[in-house]
């Protein structure tokens, strides 16, 4: 018995002494405590981490840290401005006529038959350490040539235990560029730059070629690029390299900032392609290799991955200009530092929002964005539509930011299909019906907490070419009333329908009723709820709504091969010009036709040879012009239901510094900093341990064992006093 009591004190007593150090509910290991660490969540894995291929914002969120292109955004100047990255200077640009004649700046677009784009990098920049620049006394590499056998018991780039690093050159820009052109890796942004990028496409058909005539006789065949030649790539020196581009194309600055256009060096490419590497995830598609301030040691896209500071970061300084207001705000006062500031970024995966909420809340991620369950909680809105925290975040110290994103939901039409396809009148009417009585206003406010500004076409506030009020209204679907935007009543969706053929939502040659299919993932946009909601505003038609959910694989291939009907789409901006929403309806950008982003397929003559003259024009009325007649043929055709403009809401913690809303800026983490004594006091005071129970049960469990002890130190007494 004595045992037993002795036991519980000591159990109640270790209880009580934990509650003093790690807090109880702490997911981390306790070998992370006081650690320079960010912590944040993820709640979509990313599909794809080569460079060549990932073309998704959860997939940036990742390499955008790791992979270092030419060219980056300023932090913190609006509008978004570019700045050097690996480069050590501005691309240099010289515009050639069709005799191979240099052009004077400013030429007319019409005489430009190529323009060259110089890109001189920074010497003494170096790869993070990794197991396929290992070389041995020789020089010769350790681990090129593997057997399968050698490979067993090989997981991970730990299980490589030999590491190096070497310079980054221009050749390794070079190699990622032949990749675009890879006939496995089938990048999204193929069809595109080759239309750009001279030669890329011959270079692609090159390779089939050789794929087919049986040169790679297996898939895991390495194939290596620096054999092709790619005639408009040129490598200059060692830190030079130029791009030939057909005619002239005044945004492909901005794609050197896209991490496709980021180095690869051919080592790591050929480490990769051993047999059985891919069968052990042992990819550039799991473990990215670059310069950046950080590289991925944990890769686990169920659970958890973890970014950590490259020990080879050629180094970068936190800027000392910006807007106005971010000195106010704070966004200034680490100027000239060194980047980056964290050591550690740790990713959880979050497959709820309720447990991300409630970690948030609790200090365990140092960020969160605002969902609709949580909305409430987290802010309030003001009787003239302003938003502000919530008590409860005021009192835990906790930062509101706002922004507007550069980024458009819609609802497309398939362009193809017979019923809501096609430049008839009936089906253009039909459209505009089906656009009037799906009441965007009334979405934003029901699912989106009023985080949301109803669209009147692709261009997104904060990009050239966004109108605001009267001057951006959409006339088919929206009238002006009293210095207001007002959504056309339903009667007026009615009456489009009866000129569509569908008098009161049937067939008026048949007489069958009007069945609009709607394809989905069943999530998001497509869940039970905004699904429910759509029936509702198409019954104000007498439309029958029919769901079509599938799997997110199964509903890219009905995209890609044209087999929906009505579906839900968006689209971020890639970066900060009206072209790169225009193109999404770009004929030659069909989906069908090109597996181009023209989700729609939706073709217009006058806006394809529109968009060919705009897209090639610098910022000005002349081009303004142009966007505006574009804008009114997309308004009158309506391919789109207009959808919504993203508000996003984002909610940081006292002790988190140097975060601005831009989601065109992707690689933000470096500029992050953490006041780690902060945040460990806050924990500490947030999830404090409830001993009071524990008391109550040792109170409890004392007064039921009390009358056992009594009775048997009784009987031990009595014992003792007989046997004397």
């Amino acid at each position: 018995m004595r045992a037993t009591i002795s036991y519980f004190l000591l159990v109640l007593l270790a209880l009580v002494t934990a509650g003093c150090g790690q807090g109880w509910n702490d997911p981390y290991p306790a070998a992370e405590q006081g650690k320079n660490i960010l912590y944040t969540a993820f709640t979509q894995r990313p599909k794809h981490l080569d460079p060549v291929q990932s073309y998704s914002e959860d997939e940036a969120t990742f390499l955008s840290q790791i992979y270092e292109p030419p060219l980056q955004y300023h932090y913190l100047k609006r509008p978004f401005q570019l700045d050097v990255l690996s480069a050590a200077q501005m691309p240099v640009l010289r515009e050639y006529d069709g005799q191979g004649h240099l052009l004077p700046a400013g030429s007319d677009p019409a005489r430009i038959a190529r323009s060259e784009y110089e890109i001189r990098i920074r010497p003494g920049v170096r790869y993070q350490p990794h197991p396929a620049f290992a070389v041995d006394a020789k020089g010769e590499s350790v681990y090129w040539g593997l057997k399968r056998e050698e490979l067993e018991g090989r997981r991970v780039l730990g299980d490589f235990p030999l590491t190096a690093s070497r310079e980054l050159t221009a050749d390794d820009f070079v190699y990622q560029i032949k990749r675009l052109a890879h006939p496995r890796l089938h990048s999204p942004v193929l069809e595109l730059m080759g239309d750009y990028i001279i030669g890329l496409k011959d270079l692609h058909a090159r390779l089939l070629a050789d794929e087919k005539a049986g040169r790679y006789p297996s898939r895991d065949a390495w194939i290596d690029l620096r054999g092709y030649a790619l005639s408009g790539v040129e490598i200059v020196d060692r830190y030079t390299y130029r791009i030939s581009i057909k005619g002239t194309y005044p945004q492909f600055p901005y794609w050197l900032a896209m991490t496709f256009f980021a180095p690869l060096p051919y080592e790591v490419d050929r480490f990769f392609s051993q047999p059985g590497m891919a069968e052990r995830n042992l990819t550039l598609d799991w473990w990215p290799v670059g310069t950046g301030p950080y590289m991925l040691v944990d890769n686990n896209p169920n659970a958890r991955m973890t970014l950590v500071r490259n020990p080879n970061f050629h180094g970068e300084s936190y800027p000392c200009d910006g807007e106005a207001g971010d000195r106010e705000a704070g966004l200034l006062a680490d100027c000239g530092k060194g980047l980056p500031f964290v050591d550690k970024v740790v990713f959880t995966r979050e497959k709820e929002s309720i447990p991300y909420w409630n970690k948030f809340l609790q200090g365990y991620y140092d960020a969160s964005g605002v969902s609709s369950d949580n909305f409430d909680q987290a802010v309030q809105m003001g009787g003239q539509g302003d938003v502000t925290l919530s008590d409860e975040m005021v009192a835990k110290g906790i930062k509101l930011n706002t922004s507007v994103a550069p980024s458009v939901m819609y609802m497309g039409f398939n362009m193809l299909d017979p019923v809501v396809g096609g430049n008839s009148e009936r089906a253009r009417k039909l459209r505009l019906a089906l656009s009037i009585a799906i009441d965007q206003e009334e979405f934003i406010s029901v699912f989106l907490n009023g985080r949301g500004l109803p669209a009147m076409h692709p261009i997104p506030p904060g990009i050239s070419g966004y109108r605001a009020d009267k001057a951006g209204l959409n006339p088919y679907v929206y009238d002006w009333v009293d210095g207001k935007v007002r959504r056309k009543p339903v009667e007026e969706a009615r009456r489009l329908l009866v000129e569509a053929g569908y008098p009161g939502g049937r067939d008026a040659k048949t007489g069958e009723p009007l069945v609009i299919n709607l394809d989905t993932t069943g999530s998001g946009l497509g869940d039970k709820a905004s699904v429910d909601w759509l029936s509702k505003q198409l019954k104000q038609l007498d439309i029958q709504l029919v769901v079509r959910a599938t799997d997110y694989n199964r509903f890219q291939d009905k995209i890609r091969k044209g087999n929906a009907q009505l579906f839900y789409w968006g689209w971020n901006a890639d970066y900060p010009d009206p072209e790169n929403f225009l193109f999404l309806l770009y004929g030659p950008q069909g989906k069908v036709k090109s597996q181009g982003e023209n989700a729609a397929n939706y073709e217009n003559a006058e806006y394809d040879r529109l968009f060919e003259r705009m897209k090639a024009m610098p910022d000005g009325p002349e081009r303004m012009a142009i966007i505006e007649r574009m804008l009114a043929i997309l308004q009158h055709d309506a391919p789109w239901v207009w959808g919504f403009y993203e508000k996003t809401y984002t909610l940081q913690h006292g002790w988190l510094y140097n975060r601005k809303p831009g989601k065109i800026i992707r690689n933000t983490l470096k500029y992050q900093r953490v006041d780690v004594v902060a945040r460990a006091g806050k924990r500490a005071e947030w999830n404090a341990p409830v001993l009071w129970p524990l008391s109550l049960v040792a109170v409890l469990a004392a007064a039921i064992v009390a009358p056992a002890v009594i009775h048997y130190r009784r009987r031990e007494r009595a014992a003792a006093d007989g046997s004397a």
